[in-house]
């Protein structure tokens, strides 16, 4: 169970690594890619926990998965559509959506208990993944302001859903 999430956890440190050692290389056209890249495939999952669990509270998590981060990912077209950006494919984009892809492969086979716990497990490794890539690389490294400030709005809110995954775990039969 544990191959999935950190396939998708292993894909971003690569990516955020390689970037951080050459601070040129990424622009906010890939960095919009990248977060965009991450939403989708947190609301991918979330959609998948809303056809498999039965769990109130897994699905509760789950609804706010896919609610917060189509709101974040409307919030960032937005915001390349007003300023004439068009998000830029990356080696790190693409391996997130590689990596989300066979996860959700993989967690296909799995259902009831075994599910929930997997999906919890891995939204917990996915949110501190995510986060760290938003504090060390993506952050720091955007150059337009408004980029800048939803990227450190987004990262508030995925702190609390980190928190709100953890809890959960923790609380899991």
């Amino acid at each position: 169970m544990r191959t999935p999430t950190l396939s998708i956890a292993f894909a971003i440190a690569l990516a955020t690594v390689a970037f951080a050692k050459d601070e040129a290389k990424i622009n906010d056209a890939q960095i919009a890619h990248i977060a965009y890249t991450a939403g989708v495939v947190d609301i991918a999952a979330g959609k998948q926990a809303l056809s498999k669990s039965k769990d109130p509270n897994v699905r509760s998590f789950a609804e706010e998965m896919v609610r917060d981060h189509t709101a974040v990912n409307d919030k960032a077209l937005a915001l390349v559509k007003k300023l004439g950006v068009t998000p830029e494919d990356n080696p790190t984009s693409q391996s997130i959506s590689m990596s989300a892809a066979q996860k959700l492969k993989d967690y296909d086979k799995l259902s009831g208990p075994a599910f929930d716990m997997a999906y919890i497990q891995n939204e917990v490794a996915y949110h501190k993944m995510v986060n760290g890539a938003l504090e060390s690389t993506l952050i720091p490294n955007a150059k337009n302001g408004e980029l800048k400030d939803l990227l450190q709005t987004g990262l508030k809110l995925f702190e609390e859903h980190q928190h709100h995954a953890e809890h959960l775990a923790a609380t899991a039969h």
